[in-house]
């Protein structure tokens, strides 16, 4: 059966930073995953599964509910159902086929269990044997993780997520069992500040934020609809129409991705990141650390290998703008360099 086929991620009109967002994350899942802040329909789903729609297929183990790639070196022997998976992994002879990356998408109301995974009573009941049943973060590895109105989530489940994120790694302690698997995924959380904020402590967790809202332009919104329109009519034709834009942002995040850790960066790039973060009073040191990942990830998606001055503005316009303490952050419109400005004029003044 055909796949269904997905609105082209080149198709998009607007949201600019959005899609960057988005893009910088897939380059360098080192990031953190990003939090995209707006009201509904502004497309955040959409640019997320289409994003998934244009990366290139990975290789996967057969049957694996870890997503495993062949030659993958993990301690699993003891939670597969087969003995001998771990070691046929490890040699690169286990059976894989190619697919799509994958969306997973987090439940509102799921539970750390559904999340983490727990025992398999049935296994065990059956055999007389402990064993783990995979979670939502062993199908995440590999892929996207998407968490729509993450605001609503227990506080205890996205601190789970975002330590996940931030290591790639879950670990699963149930009834005397211990056991970690790599959960290396991009997570994209979406909410609606209306409906509630996350506290501040999770917010700073996110490695990137953008604000979305809905597109004011006239032009814009006309085309908007004659693109949906046309999609609509003829899928096939539409997204054939935009495979030529839709292959260079693919070609793009693949050449980034083995190019980013190779960026280099000076003394003065990190005196620059610092300053940011003092003048405009960012608590911490986990943004500091973010805007250099950032700016190399931003440097490598234009095909540089240098940090430039210019990479640590932009950057600063995903890390910042959620961990400044004394603007709120609906109310940051302005560019951040003129925030920065008037920050470190006043303190000047009361020096």
């Amino acid at each position: 059966m055909a796949r269904k086929k997905i609105f082209p991620f080149a198709a998009i009109v607007g949201q600019e930073k959005m899609k960057e967002g988005l893009i910088l994350n897939i380059i360098n899942p080192g990031l953190s995953g990003v939090l995209i802040r707006g009201e509904k329909g502004t497309a955040k789903s959409t640019a997320v599964r289409a994003l998934a729609e244009i990366l290139p297929e990975i290789e996967v183990v057969k049957d694996c509910p870890f997503q495993l790639a062949p030659g993958e070196d993990i301690k699993l022997c003891e939670n597969c159902q087969k003995g001998e998976c771990r070691e046929m992994v490890k040699s690169g002879k286990a059976e894989t086929y190619l697919r799509k990356i994958r969306v997973v998408e987090l439940p509102v109301g799921a539970t750390e269990d559904r999340v983490v995974g727990t025992m398999d009573l049935e296994h065990a009941l059956q055999k007389g044997e402990k064993k783990i049943e995979p979670g939502i973060l062993a199908e995440a590895h590999r892929g996207i993780l998407y968490v729509d109105e993450v605001n609503l989530l227990d506080d205890h489940v996205v601190d789970v997520l975002l330590d996940s994120a931030a290591m790639g790694l879950n670990t699963v302690e149930r009834e005397g069992v211990s056991f970690s698997h790599p959960a290396k995924f991009t997570l994209v959380g979406t909410m609606n500040p209306e409906e509630g904020e996350l506290r501040p402590q999770l917010l700073d967790r996110f490695g990137l934020c953008v604000n979305v809202e809905g597109i004011n332009e006239v032009s814009h919104r006309v085309e908007i609809m004659k693109r949906r329109i046309d999609f609509d009519d003829n899928p096939e034709r539409f997204c054939e129409n935009w495979s030529g834009e839709s292959d260079k942002i693919a070609e793009s995040i693949v050449s980034a991705s083995k190019d980013v850790n190779s960026v280099e960066y000076t003394d003065d790039i990190l005196e620059e990141i610092a300053r940011y973060s003092v003048e405009l009073d960012v608590d911490g040191h986990r943004g500091d650390i973010i805007m250099l990942k950032a700016a190399k990830t931003i440097a490598a998606h234009m095909g540089r290998n240098k940090v430039s001055m210019e990479d640590i503005e932009k950057a600063s316009m995903f890390v910042l703008p959620h961990r400044m303490r004394r603007l709120p952050l609906q109310e940051i419109r302005q560019d951040i360099s003129q925030v920065r400005k008037e920050a470190s004029m006043k303190r000047g003044l009361n020096a």
